[in-house]
Order: C-alpha cells, then sequence, then structure tokens
C-alpha cells in the first residue's frame, strides 16, 4: 500500500478534510455537471435548510435576479426600444425612472420622451390641444428633429409642470370666478339684442333683434361682415366651413356662403317663427312656435328636402338636439320629447318641469334642460328619469350647455352660473353645492351661450356679447393686464 510521503498536492488519507478543502471539493464536482442536475441538487438542499437560512439566501438571490434591461439596451444598439418601453410611463413614473440611474436618465433625455409624452396629451386632450395653441408651445411639437432648430431636451421636461401649472390655475379661475371680460358692443339701429351665437377661434357669429347676422373677429372684435335677409329676428344659427344656416321670426330657414355672405337656399316650411334649428351629418332638424319639428335631408347647402314633420306638442317647441340615435325636443308645453333619429318614431316623453321649457343640449345620453320653472334638470334619456333638478336662478333658465365637467347656464335674471357635472350626477352630494360660481355682468337677460375648457361667450338682450377668459385671468397678487380694452371682473356667488 502506498503511503503518502507529504511532499505531493494531494491531501492525506490519514487527516480529516477541512471545511474550506470540503467546499472546493464540492465546488469542482458541482461545476463538472449538467444543469440539470445542478439545479435538482440545489433544491436538495434548500430542503435540508431551515426558514432563517432560505431568509438569508433570499436577500442576496433577489439582487441578483435584477436586471438593467434599460441600460444594457443601447449597449446592444437597441436604444430605440429602451424609449419606446419608458414612452408608456405618465408624467410621475418618468420623472421616478430619471432618478433610476444615470443610463435611464438618458435614454429619457436623448429619446426626448417628454417632448413625446406632451404630444401624446395634446393628441388625445383637447384641453392640452387648445392650451398648446393659445400658448404657442405648439410650435415645438410633431416636428423632425432637425439639430439646428430642436429644444433641448430639457425644454419638454421643465415645460411639463409649467403646463400643469397653467392648467390648474385655469381651473381654479373657473372655481373663483376670475377672469379677463372682453365686450363686443352690438350697436343695433332699431331693436336690441342678440339672440343666438356660434365661435371659433377666429370669429363670433350672431343672429340679432334687428334681423342681420354680424360676424366679428375674434382677434380684434372688430364686425366684419353683416348677412342682411331675413325679415324678423334671427332667433338661431349653426355653421361649419362653408356655410351658415339661420332661423327667424320670419317663419324661414336661410343658409348663406360664409365666404360671400349670399343666400344660397331658403326654406319656406314652418307657419310661425323657426325657433332653435341643429344639423350634422347631412340631416337638419327645425323647430317652431308653430309646435311642430321638421326633419330633413341634406343632400348640400343648396339642395335640401324636408323629410318628416313630428307633431306632438301641444305649444312652441323651443328648441332641439338630436344624434344618430335620437332627437330630443322641448317646448312651452313643459314636456321633452324623445324620437328616433332614423325612424322618426317616437319613444318617450319626460315630465318634471313646472312651466315651460326653453333650452336643453343632449350628448351620450345625458339631457340637461333649463324652464321657466327657474330650474335645471338633468335626466337619463334612456329610462326617462330626473336624475337631479339644480335651483338658483331667480328667472327663466334661457340657455344651456354641458360638457364633460360642467354645464353653464345662462338666465333672463342677467347671470351666468357654473355648475360642476359630476357632482350634479352624484345623488350624495348636497344641491347647494352644486353651482361653483354665479357670474354677473350683463345688463338684460342673457339668451345665447357658448363655452369650451378657456371662456364663455355669451349674448344678450342688453345688446353685447361678452367673452369671459378664464386662461389669462391673473392670479389676485398680480396686477390685471390692459390689454384689448378687456377689463378684468372678480364676481362672487
Amino acid at each position: 500500500m502506498h503511503h503518502n510521503n507529504g511532499t505531493d498536492s494531494g491531501i492525506g488519507e490519514d487527516r480529516l478534510l477541512t471545511v474550506e478543502e470540503q467546499r472546493r471539493l464540492s465546488l469542482e464536482f458541482f461545476a463538472g455537471w449538467r444543469e440539470a442536475d445542478q439545479t435538482e441538487f440545489v433544491q436538495l438542499l434548500l430542503a435540508r435548510m431551515s426558514h432563517h437560512q432560505h431568509g438569508q439566501i433570499n436577500s442576496f438571490l433577489v439582487p441578483m435576479m435584477k436586471r438593467d434591461f434599460i441600460g444594457s439596451l443601447p449597449d446592444k444598439g437597441l436604444d430605440h426600444v429602451a424609449e419606446l418601453i419608458l414612452s408608456f410611463l405618465d408624467a410621475y413614473s418618468l420623472c421616478q425612472a430619471e432618478l433610476v440611474c444615470k443610463d435611464w436618465f438618458r435614454v429619457i433625455q436623448d429619446g426626448f420622451l417628454w417632448k413625446k409624452l406632451i404630444e401624446q396629451k395634446v393628441k388625445t386632450d383637447s384641453l392640452w390641444k387648445g392650451l398648446s395653441e393659445r400658448r404657442g408651445w405648439s410650435h415645438w411639437l410633431f416636428r423632425p428633429l432637425d439639430p439646428e432648430d430642436e429644444k433641448e431636451p430639457s425644454f419638454y421636461r421643465e415645460q411639463y409642470p409649467r403646463i400643469i401649472s397653467d392648467i390648474s390655475n385655469m381651473e381654479n379661475n373657473w372655481r373663483s370666478g376670475r377672469h379677463v371680460l372682453s365686450r363686443i358692443q352690438c350697436r343695433s339701429e332699431m331693436s336690441k339684442g342678440v339672440y343666438c351665437l356660434q365661435y371659433d377661434d377666429s370669429k363670433i357669429v350672431s343672429g340679432l333683434r334687428d334681423n342681420t347676422i354680424k360676424i366679428w373677429k375674434k382677434e380684434n372684435l372688430e364686425c366684419v361682415k353683416v348677412l342682411t335677409g331675413h325679415t324678423g329676428s334671427v332667433l338661431c344659427l349653426q355653421y361649419d366651413e362653408t356655410h351658415i344656416i339661420t332661423g327667424s321670426s320670419d317663419s324661414t330657414v336661410r343658409v348663406w356662403d360664409i365666404e360671400t355672405g349670399e343666400i344660397v337656399n331658403k326654406l319656406i316650411h314652418h307657419c310661425e317663427a323657426v325657433l332653435h334649428l341643429r344639423f350634422q351629418n347631412q340631416l337638419m332638424v327645425t323647430c317652431s312656435k308653430d309646435r311642430t319639428i321638421a326633419v330633413w335631408d341634406m343632400h348640400s347647402p343648396f339642395d335640401i328636402t324636408l323629410r318628416r314633420v313630428l307633431v306632438g306638442h301641444r305649444a312652441a317647441v323651443n328648441v332641439v338636439d338630436f344624434d344618430d340615435k335620437y332627437i330630443v325636443s322641448a317646448s312651452g308645453d313643459r314636456t321633452i320629447k324623445v324620437w328616433k333619429t332614423e325612424t322618426s318614431e317616437f319613444v318617450r316623453t319626460l315630465h318634471g318641469h313646472r312651466r315651460g321649457i326653453a333650452c336643453l343640449q343632449y350628448r351620450d345620453n345625458l339631457v340637461v334642460s333649463g324652464s321657466s320653472d327657474n330650474t335645471i334638470r338633468l335626466w337619463d334619456i334612456s329610462c326617462g328619469a330626473c336624475l337631479r333638478t339644480l335651483e338658483g336662478h331667480e328667472e327663466l333658465v334661457r340657455c344651456i350647455r354641458f360638457d364633460t365637467k360642467r354645464i353653464v347656464s345662462g338666465a333672463y335674471d342677467g347671470t351666468i352660473k357654473v355648475w360642476d357635472l359630476e357632482a350634479a350626477l352624484d345623488p350624495r352630494v348636497p344641491a347647494n353645492t352644486v353651482c361653483v360660481r354665479t357670474l354677473v355682468e350683463h345688463t338684460g337677460r342673457v339668451f345665447r351661450l357658448q363655452f369650451d375648457d378657456f371662456q364663455i361667450v355669451s349674448s344678450s338682450h342688453d345688446d353685447t356679447i361678452l367673452i369671459w377668459d378664464f386662461l389669462n385671468a391673473p392670479n389676485p397678487e398680480q396686477p390685471p393686464s390692459t390689454s384689448r380694452s378687456s377689463r378684468v371682473s372678480q364676481t362672487s356667488t
């Protein structure tokens, strides 16, 4: 039998292996096994360990499992993949991602991800789109990355919180009533009053009691065109890119070329005043003091034919609205009636107002109506239920509009009220907290209004059109601006 003389590197058979030597031999054996055998062996080891040991192993196993995939992608020429992944983050998460490490920060900067986030907001949110146009920063969006003309990534990173602050300040202005007020004096020759209006970013089109339609340039509030032809007051209007359609107390509906101001069509059907009209998607609906509703097919501005007459109201039909599903009408007979748009089939009557109904708007199953009982009612059109009654106006509620956030109403008491729509639809919210602001500037009855995220435009028996600008109102500690003979007006409920 061979005996170790102590000079070779082997381990003597006459002594026990130390822990270190056992570990080294175990690792050598382990390294020579197949991957499946290695895994099975580790499972056997773990099964023989205590819960405490499992915790210790987990503490160093978890960091080993983490991989900085974002930081490693650019090294493999996959910068665009890293940018795509991080582009799905919202603003808060993008802020947090910037703090992870320098590699993540570089991906966010080089990929202009703050710019892309702003662009996404502008594409999907009308508030952001409108703000980008009004504040001028839309100029830097949706453009190819020209190194000579492109803003630094930090510009967009700093711009985002400014935009959020701008939106927050404007929402506060709506609630507090801070606004910049611009006033158009219509200077009617004979009878005074502005019965109807519609506006866009460049113009305001108004229908007047003196039988004319006046078009005002939004930029400087100058009257750029006067359309004449009606022989009675212009009670309602709507326009698109090429034509204005008006209804009058002379019982006619007229179609005007918006560029030339010429009458291109005249519809004679109603036997009394045309009180309201709406058109969209080659369909027009008009209503009249003669108690009827007329449904028209609009093949073109020059070819408009009567499809159907809807009867059922027992008094003047003051207002209509419609979409692809329903036509909704309201009358001095205190009722709202619902008809199928496609077939003109009568669906149901909504009862609740105690006096005649002067105005309504219908959208997405919700109808909001205003009445000479001084109240506003919210209705679910699908079942006819009254969801809420809003009280606060002291006289007839003549005009009403709503969007996804608020209801704005105007009344014969000369006031305009702003209501929280979400609160109005929540039965748990006390009724006396739904009105967030009352605006008092008109000196006569408020006949018509329209609004968007930034402003209200209203018209009145006092022969004025008012523009209430909630975007550019100064903070209370700032001095008021004096642009285009506007004045700041701060009102309270």
